[in-house]
């Protein structure tokens, strides 16, 4: 019996989110977090990844929280010096966000250790192929997702 091309790409994202899930909890074991959640580092990683600052929005856009949740999270990195806030020069109501030298220092070491667990679990079990083919759909899943709604809704009527 086959299965539909529904079932297929429902189960597809079931084994997605299940490796997710269960290696996110192996990371979240290990003993290199310290002072720092694994969501305050995801804030302090994606800041790091830019070039200047973000607004919250911006932000948002990387990290896997609600804005209020996102908001409170900023707000205690700031407090404890991780993060600064300016103003932005294009829109004076909104604030800017951006690592200060003790959050790039903090983010730098954490991660240095969390890409040697994530390396060491995914060449356990996959090959340089399987990493390759996994970066390639990961990108274009990442891609749909960022794709606007009537671009998405496009897509949806080829299926």
């Amino acid at each position: 019996m086959t299965r539909s091309r529904s079932r297929r790409a429902n189960e597809a994202w079931e084994s997605l989110l299940t490796a997710h899930a269960s290696l996110m909890k192996r990371f979240a074991a290990e003993p290199i977090w310290g002072e720092l959640s694994m969501r305050e580092y995801d804030v302090l990683y994606t800041l790091s990844k830019h070039d200047g600052p973000l607004r919250l929005f911006e932000l948002g856009r990387g990290v896997l929280l609600s804005q209020p949740a996102l908001s409170r999270l900023v707000e205690r990195l700031a407090e404890r010096g991780l993060i600064e806030r300016t103003a932005d020069p294009e829109d004076g109501r909104g604030v800017r966000l951006a690592l200060t030298e003790a959050g790039r220092e903090r983010q730098r070491r954490v991660g240095g250790r969390h890409a040697v667990d994530v390396a060491r679990a995914v060449t356990a079990a996959l090959t340089d192929e399987e990493m390759a083919q996994l970066e390639a759909i990961g990108r274009k899943l990442a891609a749909q997702g960022a794709a606007t709604p009537a671009q998405r809704n496009r897509q949806e009527a080829v299926l």
